[in-house]
């Protein structure tokens, strides 16, 4: 890529990445005081190296859980964990991944700019700004629930957004997200894959996001950066995300390199994102920096990487406010996502909102929530014989697979495609005169009996 070098003197953020190394940094130590568990690696983000095993007493196990769960876990190290161990709700949020997935629209207005924007390069900036919103929400160190084949998660009455997510394969795990309104279409096909390391695990997103800006029928790509989730089991837990985010115009070689600085000594570094938009020719047009957790900002900049005279450094996104003390550090969006206000008229029946497992833990019954987690994966297993045994296929309803596979940093790619159905299926509904929809206090009296959820 050219244009300022990233290691010379020279450059607005020209050492901003000198020394740099994904999930390698200053701040790795071990704790070699605790019987038993010599060499697990604790990390306190805001700390030194000196207080590895201070830190491994603190996080939200009870020593006899976190010791039983080391046992249990310790022979996973180096594996993907993404589907194949079954985790107590202890550490879970009442959300599922097709919701989490949906958090990224809680800034769709910066896609609606970036449809409206005349400049192509503050096209850029709008919309990479938007891909970086998200990350506020995907700090929370608490687990979403692993959807179940068929599952679906419906959004609407925010910003003029039709979303729709559906779980379309169980293994490997793999979900497919729509989401449309007058100025953009998004689709998604994601699958994590992820690298257990003990008390560390690696995330990589396999997944490929596409954003059509309608007024031009400009087509962005994003590639975003691996997450890492320290802490899981000693101390506390807390995420981080070093590494290059790419989000490239399609229609016409535009592109953006955000760098995602890693955490080092006393929290040096954390949160801070910086980069530049670059033309078709590889030159920087506008360097943008900020903080992931708070905002971004941009400015035009010279060949060099250097600010333009006469201009100034513009906010384009800031964080909205948050809840004071919530107990799953929950936006008020994330809340939303969990009620009935975002969910459309006569809600699907495969719906998150309606697993009885999330919906106990949302009321705080860890007991009823955990039991009703593995009745639903007993039945799931128990309906994957009765299929594999009729030689049938699950299929989705509301996305099908191409023949298209990509290529990703981290692996190949099936790509599943939004079919239509569901833009149908709301159409009658919206056009029919009954209304049946679902409320928050019909909830314990709809079961959600797992089945072909493909299916009404």
């Amino acid at each position: 890529m050219g244009g300022p070098e990233k290691n010379e003197s020279k450059g607005f953020f020209a050492a901003m990445t000198s020394g740099f190394s994904i999930f390698s940094n200053a701040m790795h130590r071990s704790v070699n005081g605790l019987l038993g568990y010599e060499g697990v690696e604790v990390i306190n983000p805001e700390g030194g190296k000196e207080d590895a095993e201070e830190e491994a007493q603190r996080g939200r196990w009870k020593p006899e859980e976190r010791d039983g769960y080391w046992k249990m876990m310790h022979k996973y190290i180096g594996s993907d964990v993404t589907s194949m161990v079954t985790l107590p709700v202890i550490i879970f949020e009442p959300m599922t991944m097709l919701q989490k997935m949906a958090e990224l629209m809680e800034y769709s207005y910066l896609l609606d700019q970036a449809d409206k924007c005349e400049d192509p390069y503050m096209r850029m900036v709008y919309a990479s700004s938007w891909a970086i919103s998200v990350y506020f929400a995907y700090q929370r160190t608490w687990k979403p629930f692993n959807p179940i084949l068929g599952e679906t998660y419906e959004m609407a009455n925010h910003g003029r957004v039709s979303f729709l997510a559906e779980q379309v394969s169980h293994h490997p795990p793999m979900s497919a997200g729509h989401a449309e309104n007058e100025h953009f279409t998004y689709d998604v096909t994601s699958k994590l894959k992820t690298k257990f390391l003990g008390n560390s695990v690696d995330v990589y997103p396999v997944g490929r996001t596409r954003v059509t800006l309608k007024k031009d029928g400009v087509v962005i790509d994003l590639v975003p950066p691996p997450t890492k989730v320290n802490n899981l089991i000693f101390g506390r837990t807390w995420i981080d995300s070093p590494g290059e985010m790419v989000m490239t115009n399609l229609t016409t070689g535009d592109k953006v390199i955000l760098y995602f600085q890693p955490c080092g000594w006393f929290g040096a570094g954390r949160y801070e994102v910086d980069g530049y938009v670059y033309n078709s020719a590889e030159e920087p047009k506008i360097l943008m920096t900020g903080k992931w957790n708070e905002s971004m900002s941009y400015q035009p900049c010279d060949l060099e990487g250097e600010p333009l005279p006469d201009t100034e450094l513009k906010e384009v996104w800031h964080v909205a406010d948050v809840p004071a003390n919530d107990k799953f550090d929950y936006t008020y969006f994330a809340h939303k996502l969990n009620s009935f206000d975002t969910a459309p008229r006569k809600l699907l029946p495969s719906d998150s909102r309606l697993r009885p497992d999330r919906f106990a833990l949302e009321m705080g019954d860890l007991s009823k929530s955990g039991a009703e987690k593995s009745s639903l994966e007993e039945r799931q297993r128990a309906e994957k014989k009765i299929r594999e045994a009729k030689e049938h296929k699950f299929a989705p309803r509301w996305f099908d697979l191409t023949e298209e596979v990509t290529s990703t940093p981290w692996g190949d790619l099936e790509i599943y495609q939004y079919n239509g159905k569901y833009t149908e299926h709301r159409t009658a509904i919206d056009n029919s005169d009954s209304i049946d929809h679902v409320d928050n206090k019909d909830i314990e009296f709809n079961p959600w009996q797992y089945g072909d959820l493909s299916k009404e």
